[in-house]
């Protein structure tokens, strides 16, 4: 189990053991009640991790999503890492990427009925959205919250990558880790995610092992899994030369065979997306970005020269659904390239036909803890 960024700079070791003693001090300081860790009256689901970087949490929490916001007025907080404003701000049809932040504005795009708001102060974010009069909100789901302790949620999910176990990882800076590898102890929940989907019986034993949990904790295991491409520009975009692309529609990735793609992304671990545009096409050439890159004037102008480099008769740019929403509204990208510019969906698939057994285990919990008692 490698991957291209598993690095460890033991060099650093000293440096980490500092940030180490700090951290465990603060989590001893909440578990002796000293640091005080608010509960609410309504179900509270927290979705975070122990490392820093991509382990696919706003996948995830839109997996949460939609299992629940059928039946339940779902809400969901973030901090909105790297937005233009700060405090408590409500997502309205008018927000942006600036405004509440990339991974929020996705999901609040893909999900308009869905309550969404972003608060560095979590336990201030919820009680604005316990306070709304329409929609009267039945879930909060918590994004990237696990090491946020002034809130404690009924249910916690942790993440850790297929690729980099929390157990094989070390504390910043040597490694990538927040806190030490004990605090897996306050989740109920552990996720493995983006395994292979051929992932062997034998590896799922070995993992279980390593990861040693305790009995009170269930762990699943989760896969990307890849849908059609969307444009990115649903409308004003003309049509391209001999229509080779169809403007406004779905592209299969089945389709791709003999297409020129430009990769573009600005997210903390492109690597799974290249491997399954490869299954595709050879023909493929990558612009890479820091995870939540601010694009620039200078970065649209190369892409527009890095995309009129490739020279088959079908091209493609593709992103990310969260780059996307940081390109959707750029002043400075070329209106020739919109209707090139497609985005590749990211969907959770719950392995070893577990899928049925989380849903329930989270349908359970909401039911068991909604101060809506007629949907239960």
């Amino acid at each position: 189990m490698d991957e291209h960024f598993f690095k460890i700079h033991k060099w650093l070791y000293p440096v980490s053991w500092l940030y180490g003693a700090a951290v465990i001090m603060r989590n001893k300081l909440f578990d002796w009640g000293l640091f005080r860790s608010k509960s609410f009256d309504v179900p509270v689901i927290s979705v975070g991790n122990l490392a820093v970087g991509g382990t696919g949490k706003t996948p995830h929490t839109e997996y949460l999503i939609k299992l629940l916001h059928d039946k339940y007025q779902v809400a969901v907080l973030s901090r909105g890492y790297k937005r233009r404003t700060q405090g408590y701000v409500l997502a309205t049809p008018q927000s942006t990427a600036r405004t509440i932040g990339d991974e929020p504005y996705q999901m609040y795009t893909k999900f308009p009925s869905v309550t969404l708001a972003v608060d560095e102060n979590r336990c201030h974010g919820i009680e604005k959205l316990l306070a709304l009069k329409e929609p009267v909100v039945d879930i909060v789901l918590l994004d990237d919250a696990f090491q946020h302790r002034y809130v404690k949620p009924g249910l916690s999910i942790l993440l850790t990558d297929y690729h980099r176990l929390f157990c094989d990882d070390t504390l910043l800076p040597a490694g990538r880790l927040r806190e030490p590898v004990s605090g897996k102890n306050r989740a109920q929940i552990v996720i493995v995610t983006k395994c292979p989907q051929d992932i062997k019986p034998i590896d799922y034993n070995i993992i279980t092992k390593r990861l040693n949990l305790y009995p009170y904790q269930q762990l699943f295991f989760s896969s990307f899994r890849y849908g059609s491409l969307q444009p990115v520009f649903q409308q004003g975009v003309k049509e391209t030369a001999a229509n080779v692309i169809p403007a406004g529609k779905d592209i299969s990735l089945s389709s791709l065979t003999d297409t020129d793609i430009l990769l573009v992304t600005g997210i903390a671990s492109p690597a799974p997306i290249l491997e399954r545009l490869e299954d595709c096409t050879k023909q493929i050439e990558t612009l890479s970005f820091s995870d939540h890159h601010d694009f620039t004037h200078k970065d649209m102008q190369q892409i527009k020269e890095r995309f009129k480099r490739l020279t088959g008769e079908k091209r493609l740019i593709i992103t990310t659904e969260k780059d996307a929403t940081r390109l959707v509204n750029h002043p400075g990208l070329d209106e020739e390239l919109k209707p090139f510019i497609y985005a590749l969906p990211i969907e959770i698939e719950i392995l070893q036909n577990q899928q049925d057994k989380f849903n329930q285990h989270i349908i359970d919990y909401v039911r068991e803890n909604t101060r809506n008692r007629s949907l239960s």
